[in-house]
């Protein structure tokens, strides 16, 4: 699949929550949408990053955002990871990497020489009509929130 860019339509999706309930994107039309991608559950980037979201979550939220985590974790593990760390997002289960591949986020990645099969940590900002408006590559785990207000005020 080529590569997303800003500007287009963000691929639509249906998956399961922590909860076991089925959240589509097109379920948030009207709204914006911080669709960010991570590798694993409680690892320490990814609890940084969702930490993050977590502690500015209010501010988001009053600012009419919603935010989605996306990882090839389980609805369980997800469902471990919200009450350790008091998420009060949703975090969807993508086990048959279909949104991560959609979105072009799972390839190659390399640690400690070591070549293996991954998500590559991405946020997407989808606009209220569905399209991409924004893409970070480059996530500051510890500031995610402060990268994605900046590129929306």
């Amino acid at each position: 699949m080529s590569e997303l860019k800003e500007g287009q339509a963000a691929p639509d999706f249906n998956a399961k929550d922590q909860d076991g309930n089925t959240v589509s994107l097109g379920q948030f039309t009207g709204k914006k949408v911080v669709l960010y991608f991570y590798p694993k559950d409680d690892t320490p980037g990814c609890t940084a990053e969702a930490c993050d979201f977590r502690d500015n979550y209010q501010g988001l939220t009053a600012k009419g955002i919603v935010v989605l985590g996306v990882s090839v974790d389980d609805e369980k593990s997800h469902q471990k990871f919200v009450t350790k760390h008091s998420l009060p997002f949703t975090l969807l289960a993508d086990t048959d990497k279909k949104i991560v591949e959609a979105y072009g986020v799972w390839g190659e990645k390399n640690m400690y020489g070591k070549k293996y099969m991954g998500t590559n940590r991405t946020t997407f900002i989808i606009d209220e009509e569905g399209k991409i408006s924004h893409i970070i590559k480059k996530v500051d785990t510890k500031n995610s929130t402060a990268q994605v207000l900046e590129l929306l005020t």
